[in-house]
């Protein structure tokens, strides 16, 4: 079965640009910023224009499109018939969507009759075409593997680096140098009679004393 798939924007039509910023320790907002401006640019240009930005900074990709600050505004302004905009152009799949995100966010889209763009297809998504699914669906996949793996890595490193150089990695630390002899919490109306108290005035919820302890490093 084949069919006619969804039919390019005509010449002048608007079209918006989404993205979302590198890790900043590889690549600075700015330059990953232009360099997905610069690919949604040569996509659309034969097409129409590019007349609003969407672009999130310090932003994990994993969170879904719909709780980002800006990859939000343009699917809120979908059910607006004077939105502006006929199509959004993403500057990398990988970049933009998680695991499933694609095919949770592609329904909606063309619920509103509003096309989505992408680079690695050439054009617009046609959601009646089992491969550009099967595309967006591998990006997806690759986004959150490569996020497993840089957090399986940095986990890792920290607990070689524990192991190698003695380096506390977190959690609670246990010595043989710490001795507790004997500790003890004192009741609520023990305290208020220690203080002189008649009323019941706020305690802290950690106040406590100990006796006989030592602690040595």
């Amino acid at each position: 079965m084949s069919g006619a798939g969804p039919a390019p924007p005509s010449p002048g039509s608007l079209a918006t640009h989404s993205a979302i910023a590198d890790s900043p320790e590889v690549t600075p907002p700015e330059s990953s910023r232009h360099w997905q401006r610069m690919r949604t640019e040569t996509l659309i240009a034969p097409h129409g224009r590019i007349v609003a930005e969407y672009f999130d900074i310090d932003r994990s990709r994993s969170i879904p499109p719909q709780r980002r600050p800006e990859a939000s505004r343009p699917l809120d302004s979908l059910p607006d018939p004077d939105r502006g905009f006929q199509a959004v152009v993403i500057g990398e799949p990988q970049r933009v969507f998680y695991g499933s995100q694609s095919t949770m966010t592609s329904p909606v889209f063309e619920h509103y009759g509003v096309q989505l763009w992408v680079p690695e297809i050439g054009g617009p998504i046609d959601p009646a075409n089992e491969a550009h699914e099967l595309i967006m669906s591998m990006y997806g996949g690759i986004s959150k593997g490569e996020r497993t793996r840089i957090r399986t890595r940095v986990r890792a490193a920290m607990t070689a680096q524990a192991l190698l150089k003695g380096r506390y990695s977190g959690g609670v630390r246990r010595t043989d140098t710490c001795s507790w002899t004997r500790a003890r919490i004192p009741t609520r109306p023990e305290l208020l009679t220690a203080r002189g108290c008649t009323g019941w005035p706020p305690i802290p919820r950690r106040l406590g004393w100990c006796e006989g302890s030592s602690l040595s490093t």
